[in-house]
């Protein structure tokens, strides 16, 4: 195993995991439509349909950076460390989401349900848009610029730098937010999709397709949106990746090269974007079906990985410095060690058993349809 090789099969590994994030934002998604509900009952049904599932999201979530941190360390310290704003205000969102669950029916809650629906709320709507926002960066920049001399300095051994606002700047970013709200979109999509599969009630499945196909229909016009300016942005190619410092060219449509050029790049993000279409129309047309969001789910997973090898393979640096391209971080100047790498590779052999031992879990809560019946005769609820 080369260090090229543990380089590549990391970010495969990261990318399969930012996949499965995204497939798991449909808690956060279904948290959107708490306040929308119809009656108590309808309410009592989405808590519980997607709550059961929330710690799978926020724990994958924290894999997610857990991979990034041990692999991919100066991307880590870089935009952790740099753009600080952005993700406080995704991590804080979660921690109201986890406040929220633990409490909302709890006897004695003073703050009422409402309280706690709308902190649900905020987690579904920031976290979903501003995790669109960070990812956008592996693609359109940000504004860093990295010393790596500037470690020996025992006043002040910070190697990465960043102007303005600290991560403000991202959030504001009209590219940025394409995906963003692309992503909070899909996010109610598949929430739509997972509750029609999970809940027994014909009244609240009817409005869920009409729901699914109002929520695809505004994703799809911004995730087309953000596909139209990735394939024809101007990117960054590595020419020498031989220094700390990367000596990088600038190539027009370098993203949709990287798709046409790297044709399992490609070939994964056409087989995705076919399954997601495909789950949106058994999920609003076909009636009775339920079983869209496996589809969907699996597309979605697709499509993500596909975004992340565009992003980190074919000579493209995954995080482009924009005031300084010397400065961009790629897969073979911000990982680890090759000896981190080789025993991070080791541990990972046990991830597909973890996987099997959720699928399982996952199989067994589901195995019988939601009803209000059971939430009713039940003090283990949301």
């Amino acid at each position: 195993m080369t260090l090229e090789y543990l380089q590549n099969y990391w970010w495969v590994i990261v990318s399969v995991l930012g996949g499965i994030l995204v497939f798991l934002l449909f808690v956060q998604g279904g948290q959107t439509m708490l306040l929308g509900a119809a009656n108590e009952k309808e309410k009592l049904l989405i808590v519980n349909s997607i709550g059961r599932k929330w710690e799978l999201t926020f724990t994958t979530l924290v894999l997610f950076g857990g991979a990034l941190f041990a692999s991919f360390p100066l991307f880590y310290s870089t935009s952790f460390g740099g753009a600080y704003w952005l993700w406080i205000c995704i991590l804080f969102s979660f921690i109201l989401q986890a406040v929220s669950y633990e409490y909302r029916d709890k006897p004695g809650n003073v703050f009422g349900r409402k309280t706690y629906d709308t902190f649900l709320f905020i987690n579904g709507s920031v976290g979903c848009l501003l995790l669109g926002v960070a990812v956008a960066m592996f693609f359109f920049g940000a504004e860093f610029s990295v010393d790596r001399q500037l470690l020996t300095d025992v006043r002040q051994p910070v190697i990465s730098h960043w102007a303005h606002t600290h991560g403000f700047e991202a959030i504001f970013n009209w590219q940025n937010l394409l995906l963003g709200v692309a992503v909070l979109f899909l996010a109610r999509t598949l929430a739509c999709m997972y509750m029609i599969n999970n809940i027994d009630n014909d009244e609240l499945v009817a409005k869920l397709r009409a729901k699914c196909l109002t929520n695809a229909g505004i994703f799809l016009v911004f995730f087309l949106w953000f596909m139209a300016m990735l394939w024809t942005a101007t990117g960054q190619v590595v020419v020498d990746a031989s220094t700390t410092q990367l000596v990088v060219e600038e190539e027009d449509f370098k993203y949709f090269h990287n798709m046409t050029r790297g044709w399992w790049i490609g070939m994964t993000f056409l087989i995705g974007v076919i399954l997601v279409l495909f789950s949106i129309y058994r999920a609003c047309f076909v009636k009775g079906s339920r079983n869209a969001v496996w589809f969907g789910g699996i597309g979605t997973a697709l499509t993500v990985i596909s975004l992340f090898w565009a992003a980190g393979f074919m000579d493209t640096p995954f995080y482009p410095s924009i005031i300084d391209p010397s400065s961009s971080l790629s897969i073979r100047n911000a990982s680890s060690s090759e000896f981190t790498l080789v025993a991070m590779t080791y541990v990972s052999i046990g991830v597909p058993f973890v996987l099997a031992y959720i699928a399982y879990v996952w199989r067994k809560m589901d195995s019988k349809k939601l009803t209000i019946s059971e939430l009713e005769e039940t003090s283990h609820k949301y």
